[in-house]
């Protein structure tokens, strides 16, 4: 018998250009989801029907997903654990933590508490549900497993070790039917005061190379510099590059 289980999606942001995207460890979720549930999974959305990234989840082979309609200031942490007690859902499954908003990954944990349910973190694989209980794959570092136990009903968060999502295809996302829930919204108290701006970029911390011998100079004067912007040499650096070159010809023996 397969388990009810439901998968929750958040709108994702991609890192480099800053656009809308679908997350990629809920979708990654997802596809959990469906390899557990196949076409009787549920999946949920909290937020604005009309965005677009809804339907490159759709498109994963998705007959139909529900969105409970609210505004992004308010908290959805009632609407969620109201839309999951009333599908008697066993599993549900996040991603470790969203990529816009807060993204303080902390939704899953409080979601749970708010249920009473316990959460197992991290996960890479659901590889059996038998009796009421979970066999469960969590990701350890350097590419490790760990086996664990778990009774039904129980949050999961999917790390990014879990199973790549499919391709999304468009013509099964528009087709796909968007059940839209309207859900009393509870104002989040703690947001309302917050102000937001651009974080700043923190300082790097300079490298010290010691070097002992002038072959270790000449490396540390000609070594590439990291990071995407330019690097325009001073005439300091350039004075350093000249004399780390002259004392490694002294040491090859090659000027007198």
């Amino acid at each position: 018998m397969q388990p009810n289980v439901i998968s929750l999606v958040s709108i994702g942001r991609h890192p480099q250009s800053g656009r809308a995207r679908r997350s990629e460890q809920d979708a990654r979720a997802l596809e959990l989801g469906l390899k557990l549930s196949g076409t009787n999974l549920r999946v949920a959305h909290a937020g604005n029907p009309e965005d677009a990234v809804l339907r490159q989840y759709a498109g994963m082979g998705l007959k139909e997903m529900t969105v409970l309609k609210q505004s992004i200031e308010v908290d959805v942490i009632p609407s969620l654990r109201h839309y999951i007690e009333s599908q008697s859902a066993q599993i549900a499954l996040l991603g470790v933590r969203s990529e816009s908003g807060e993204s303080s990954g902390m939704v899953p944990y409080i979601l749970a508490e708010s249920l009473g349910w316990p959460i197992v973190s991290r996960v890479a694989d659901i590889v059996s549900v038998e009796n009421g209980i979970a066999e469960v794959l969590l990701a350890l570092p350097r590419g490790q497993r760990r086996a664990v136990s778990v009774r039904l009903p129980f949050i999961a968060t999917v790390d990014n070790a879990a199973p790549a999502p499919r391709q999304t295809a468009y013509g099964p996302a528009q087709r796909a039917k968007i059940d839209v829930i309207d859900v009393p919204e509870v104002q989040d108290e703690l947001r309302v005061n917050w102000s937001e701006a651009p974080a700043k970029p923190r300082p790097k911390r300079l490298k010290v190379v010691k070097a002992k011998t002038a072959a270790e100079r000449f490396k540390a004067a000609t070594a590439k510099a990291q990071g995407g912007s330019g690097k325009v040499m001073s005439d300091e650096s350039a004075e350093e590059k000249a004399q780390a070159i002259f004392d490694l010809l002294i040491e090859e023996k090659v000027i007198r």
